[in-house]
């Protein structure tokens, strides 16, 4: 279980496919604590440590996996949101995420404000569960975020500058694909309701 509060920023320095798979190998700053086999959230989506070599690491995406996130279009350089899995009575900052992404979405429009940023998102809606309240928790690459302007099948989400320079939502633009993870409680009341 994650909380949506980003670690720190990877870097993607190689990419390595196999089969239907996936390679991802990372540098990243918390590379010394990591253990193989531990639970990482890369832009929403929770990997597994494979191995780990001086200040990288490398996590396996299955085809799954890669079908249902942004990760397939990862490139060498790029950046992604790193988080690691919450800590047993830690704080609770963000909120409850899985890092099961739900289906990715396409960035619609980036709208600087007085000292931060809006940016607005549109998706696919094929399930009930896929819904945004006002002011309800998501999580967008990773990232947990309050919802404004919500409609039934976009929404947007208010950047303050810490989060904007601390996550790859810097680098986020128009047209651009990111991950979904809607809120548990919400798909769970949503399935109640439709059963």
């Amino acid at each position: 279980m994650f909380t949506g509060i980003i670690e720190e920023l990877g870097v993607v320095k190689n990419i390595v496919k196999e089969s239907g798979n996936i390679h991802f190998t990372l540098e990243a700053a918390m590379c010394p604590e990591l253990k193989i086999d531990q639970s990482v959230a890369h832009n929403g989506v929770c990997l597994t440590v494979v191995s780990i070599k001086d200040n990288c690491y490398t996590v396996t995406a299955i085809q799954e996996t890669l079908t249902k996130t942004n990760l397939g279009s990862l490139a060498i350089t790029d950046v992604v949101n790193l988080e690691r899995c919450m800590k047993m009575g830690g704080r609770l900052d963000g909120h409850i995420v899985q890092g099961h992404v739900d289906k990715t979405a396409i960035c619609t429009e980036v709208k600087t404000e007085d000292g931060s940023w809006v940016f607005s998102f549109e998706y696919d809606k094929n399930s009930p569960s896929e819904v945004t309240v006002e002011k309800g928790s998501i999580t967008v690459n990773g990232t947990s975020l309050t919802v404004v302007n919500s409609k039934d099948n976009s929404f947007s989400v208010c950047i303050i500058p810490y989060t904007y320079e601390n996550t790859c939502f810097k680098n986020i633009k128009k047209g651009d694909t990111v991950n979904l993870e809607f809120d548990i409680i919400g798909k769970y009341v949503a399935r109640m309701m439709n059963t």
